[in-house]
């Protein structure tokens, strides 16, 4: 007998860790629910069936868990994958970003020859807090000449109200709201 899986059951899978990685936050951990292929699948498929309207030609992964969703999403989807990465880590001539933190910036690059001119690029990321990385990543996507369709994540938080800050970043999806 083959199980239909819903939100609820990848929801289920989710580990709430307190106080990680500071006193007062809770933190949402996907390992306990990528570990289960099945559950896997079902996200993998989600997100993808979400922009399955859309003629896709790259998705950009943000480092690190950007990477885990992106790349099965890309195989799925036909299309290539691009790596949104920290400072120093890609090879060639690459252009910035800098976005606030709670307590200072942070950076994101991508390589400069990455996405073709008009090119329809996805960008994918595990987690939608406050919305900086994801404001930055899709700066740097317009920035190298990209078509941004949207953002996709595995989780929101909610009351953090990054959706807010994306208003220019095509379809945003979440599947888990907390």
């Amino acid at each position: 007998m083959t199980m239909t899986l819903s939100i609820e059951d990848v929801k289920a899978k989710i580990r709430a860790v307190p106080n990680f990685p500071k006193e007062g936050i809770i933190f949402r951990d996907i390992t306990t629910g990528i570990k289960d292929g099945k559950i896997m699948q079902f996200m993998i498929d989600y997100l993808c069936d979400q922009y399955k309207d859309f003629k896709i030609d790259y998705i950009a992964g943000i480092e690190s868990r950007g990477f885990i969703f992106g790349m099965p999403m890309a195989y799925k989807l036909g299309c290539g994958f691009i790596p949104i990465r920290k400072p120093n880590k890609l090879p060639a001539q690459t252009i910035s970003e800098s976005y606030g933190l709670e307590y200072g910036k942070d950076t994101i690059e991508i390589h400069t020859d990455a996405i073709e001119k008009g090119a329809n690029v996805l960008i994918v990321d595990d987690l939608l807090a406050t919305g900086g990385t994801a404001v930055a990543a899709c700066n740097l996507v317009k920035r190298v000449g990209g078509n941004l369709v949207g953002v996709a994540f595995l989780i929101e938080l909610k009351d953090l109200k990054g959706r807010e800050k994306l208003s220019n970043c095509g379809k945003i999806v979440s599947m888990l709201e907390y």
